[in-house]
């Protein structure tokens, strides 16, 4: 990546995790209820996600104390696009007549979570971050095993043994690899799922919550394997120039 005069480079970590740092999440005021919250939420999105991937955006009305109106919540994956975000657009009119306000989410409206008790994003969510960072072909996953573990263990108290007689468990486990191509790397990830048919008769209901906890062990697998990468992102401390992402996977 090509320098830039008079700035430094600096490096951010992504990773697979819901996102939870104030530094990643905007607070956005001063929204006109000119428009419904769904034309709203839509003209957020389009505004901000031209700074960076968006994990999520939520709108809300105005307390009844304040002045008829919407607030929203953006919540960034990197927080150098979320500050790239608020610089650009804050005292900006975007989609309506008066300017917006925006600023970095304080304790107020962002709780603050360990890293540690950080929520692994799901698999759909996975797969968004994956491609914005690595490209559509950048990294590929297959199934290694998919198997029916329903009859394994045994139960340890008589009461969860009459209600294993009343309900027919479905249980499988997943063994997940996902690749990275242009890196050479692998991970593995094991997600388990479990259904339960209490009528037993029906061959189509069966059938169908066999295919329910297949698909879940699946997607908990890839979302598994994917808590093992690590995005490096770098950028830059000024806010006069932004390049596009380089990232490394550790």
């Amino acid at each position: 990546m090509a320098a830039v005069t008079g700035s430094l480079a600096r490096a951010e970590i992504i990773d697979f995790k819901i996102p939870t740092r104030n530094d990643k999440t905007l607070f956005v005021c001063n929204i006109l209820p000119r428009e419904s919250e769904a034309e709203i939420y839509d003209c957020i999105f389009k505004a901000f996600s031209d700074f960076g991937l968006l994990y999520s955006v939520r709108v809300c009305r105005n307390a009844a104390v304040v002045e008829p109106g919407y607030y929203a919540i953006v919540k960034f994956y990197s927080a150098f696009d979320a500050a790239k975000a608020q610089n650009y657009t804050n005292e900006k009119c975007l989609f309506q007549t008066i300017p917006l306000k925006v600023q970095m989410c304080t304790k107020r409206w962002s709780m603050k979570i360990s890293q540690e008790n950080q929520l692994p994003l799901n698999s759909i969510k996975c797969q968004e971050l994956a491609n914005y960072y690595l490209g559509f072909n950048g990294w590929c996953s297959r199934i290694i095993a998919l198997q029916n573990i329903s009859n394994s263990g045994g139960c340890e108290e008589n009461t969860q043994e009459l209600v294993q007689l009343e309900r027919k468990s479905m249980k499988y486990i997943c063994v997940m690899e996902v690749k990275l191509r242009n890196y050479g790397m692998c991970c593995k990830g094991i997600g388990i799922s479990e259904e339960f048919d209490q009528d037993t008769t029906d061959p189509l209901n069966f059938a169908l919550k066999v295919g329910r906890a297949q698909k879940a062990a699946t997607q908990k697998a890839l979302s598994d394997a994917f808590q093992k990468v690590f995005i490096v992102v770098l950028g830059f401390s000024t806010l006069t120039d932004f390049p596009l992402p380089s990232p490394e996977v550790t």
